[in-house]
């Protein structure tokens, strides 16, 4: 969600600060701002709106600094304005705040510092932060930074300067990501690895609770109660490749047609022959996931989508018994979970916060955890007993479409594994599927190449108000899919179903004024959803049918027919994504909507 950046060394604060922020515009905001240190002096610029207009008024009014800290907000508290954009700071001007994350206590503490003189101008939770800091400073920075987070509860990543103490950055960790980038004769803060891209290989991870002082030479770290600590540096490959368009004119569309490039990325790194390699499984070794009786699968959004294609995947080829839960749900749920119950978490950045707590609550009952993310080195990667990289690279849009893909690849791949494992498959059909997954980058480039017939159908009813997605079998998340992509990017209310759960209600739905999206590949369960369209057809719903090659049937029915090549049935789900991707991209386009970073939505959901 919000970005944050920091530096402080002898480049040009600003223009450090606002190159990192726009590499984390992914992350959605809805305005922006910097605080430095001026000739000894705290000065802010902050704009309500995109990064375009804080560069506009920097120019008009800039600044020259060495050292400064910057946000881009997504609002919890408060609309978006010019006073509740970040940094935040206190009465006299003399601490600045930027923070991530919800202060769940900030009612009680504005009311107790109201009481004291102390006066707000902003809507938001994070003002009291630099309030407190003013109460508590006596001459010392870290000593008023440690008394204030005793006093706060709730999820926060905090970058604080002061006037006091020109030559110092202090960040604290608590529930949020913060990454504190190790330089020459300069150090950098960041929420997320991209904002450091070009700037370092050097990188350290903050620990829940940590504290740290940086300055351009050094970086220090406390604990929560001012102890000395220790973290380990870590070295990672950080560069521009990926981050760029490419030539495409959003990001969202380079990464659709990047998935067939993903799926041979990872067959090359996770096949050699019939063997599946995974290198980052730590302690869910051989002998314990033959043990495994069970499986909860819990994530969030499109992730919970890939996991409900996956319960597929390891309930055929390993025939566990396997749950599928949304996380926000389950960390609250107090599941009942033993020993012999594997969770699997999914989360595209690794730092989804209510997928972490789930984390947290089956590793309180001693449930061994694997992890499928884009990031091994983000919170939910170090936190798990394993983890499988998806290797999607950086994904920019907002609404995930490679990192989807990846996740099923990385689950497919994990349940013939397991299945492996379980002697529930033989070698014979695990090379058959691997074969079947090794075709699949060319089937979908050729559903690549029809982007221009798919782009008309989109344009035709993209004034539509509603739209459903039907699907069955292993294609009823992809509908939900389907459906996910079209309202994040085009505003365009959409539900998606499980078509025999059509005459259970959502049938009422159905006018002439209504597109029905209906997934009728051919599979085993196909003439149950012929059966479906037909009863959209006969109250007049438009039908725009994803179909197998060489099925003159479904014409009949059908006012649009999108053709994709035949595969087995249970990777379907990787086929017919894509027509989905593309049908909601070229209707938002058309619509004028803003594709890689749609209204509200944030890339990484770091709050609850």
């Amino acid at each position: 969600m919000c970005g944050i950046v920091g530096y402080i060394g002898e480049k040009a604060a600003d223009s450090v600060l606002l190159v990192g922020l726009e590499r984390l515009e992914y992350r959605g905001y809805d305005s922006a701002g910097i605080a430095v240190i001026e000739n000894g002096e705290l000065e802010i610029r902050k704009r309500a709106g995109k990064l375009k207009i804080l560069n506009e008024y920097l120019r008009e009014y800039p600044v020259t600094a060495n050292i400064g800290i910057g946000h881009t907000r997504w609002a919890t508290h408060g609309e978006p304005n010019l006073e509740n954009a970040h940094p935040h700071f206190d009465n006299k001007k003399k601490f600045a705040v930027v923070h991530n994350g919800i202060i769940e206590n900030y009612a009680l503490l504005k009311e107790e510092l109201i009481k004291e003189g102390y006066y707000f101008n902003t809507e938001t939770d994070t003002e009291v932060i630099p309030h407190l800091l003013a109460k508590y400073y006596k001459g010392n920075l870290e000593e008023a930074v440690i008394k204030v987070i005793d006093r706060l509860e709730g999820s926060y990543a905090l970058g604080i300067i002061s006037e006091f103490h020109p030559d110092k950055i202090i960040t604290v960790r608590f529930g949020s990501p913060l990454i504190i980038g190790k330089g020459k004769n300069e150090n950098f803060i960041a929420s997320d690895i991209p904002a450091l891209y070009n700037l370092t290989k050097s990188v350290y991870y903050m620990e829940d609770g940590d504290v740290a002082i940086i300055t351009k030479n050094d970086i220090k770290f406390l604990d929560s109660k001012g102890n000395k600590i220790k973290r380990d540096e870590k070295h990672i490959k950080i560069e521009d490749r990926g981050i760029g368009k490419s030539g495409y004119d959003h990001y969202m569309l380079k990464e659709i047609m990047e998935q067939p490039d993903i799926i041979n990325n990872i067959i090359s790194k996770r096949l050699k022959g019939n063997d599946i390699l995974f290198t980052h499984l730590r302690d869910l070794n051989k002998e314990y996931l033959a043990k495994v009786s069970r499986v909860i699968i819990q994530a969030a959004g499109t992730s919970w989508h890939a996991g409900l294609v996956g319960k597929f995947f390891i309930e055929e080829f390993a025939r566990i018994h396997t749950e599928v839960d949304i996380s926000s749900e389950f960390r609250y749920r107090n599941p009942v979970i033993e020993g012999d119950t594997l969770l699997i978490a999914i989360s595209q950045s690794g730092e989804t916060a209510d997928t972490l707590a789930g984390i947290r609550e089956a590793k309180s009952k001693f449930i061994k955890v694997l992890s499928i993310c884009n990031n091994i080195e983000s919170t939910i990667g170090r936190e798990s007993d394993a983890i499988l990289d998806i290797m999607a690279g950086p994904e920019i849009g907002v609404a995930s479409t490679k990192a989807y893909i990846a996740q099923l690849v990385s689950l497919l791949l994990f349940a013939i594994y397991f299945g492996r494992l379980k002697w529930t498959l033989d070698e014979e059909k695990i090379g058959n599927y691997l074969k079947e997954l090794t075709l699949l980058p060319d089937k979908i480039k050729s559903i690549l190449d029809k982007k221009d017939k798919i782009k008309k159908i989109a344009e035709k009813y993209s004034n539509a108000n509603n739209v459903i997605f039907l699907g069955r079998s292993y294609n009823f998340p992809t509908a939900f899919e389907g459906a996910l992509k079209l309202k994040e990017i085009s505003y365009i209310h959409a539900t998606g179903y499980q078509a025999g759960e059509f005459k259970h209600g959502p049938i009422a739905l159905i006018d002439e004024n209504v597109p029905v999206v209906c997934i009728a590949t051919k599979e085993d369960i196909y003439p149950k959803m012929i059966s479906n369209i037909q009863e959209v057809k006969a109250r007049k719903g438009i039908i725009i049918s994803i179909a197998t090659e060489g099925d003159t049937e479904i014409k009949n029915y059908s006012d649009e027919v999108i053709y994709l090549p035949k595969t087995i049935d249970i990777l379907s789900p990787l086929l017919n994504v894509i027509p989905l991707q593309l049908l909601a991209y070229y209707i938002a386009v058309k619509r004028g909507c803003d594709v890689d970073q749609p209204r509200n939505l944030a890339k990484s959901v770091t709050v609850e």
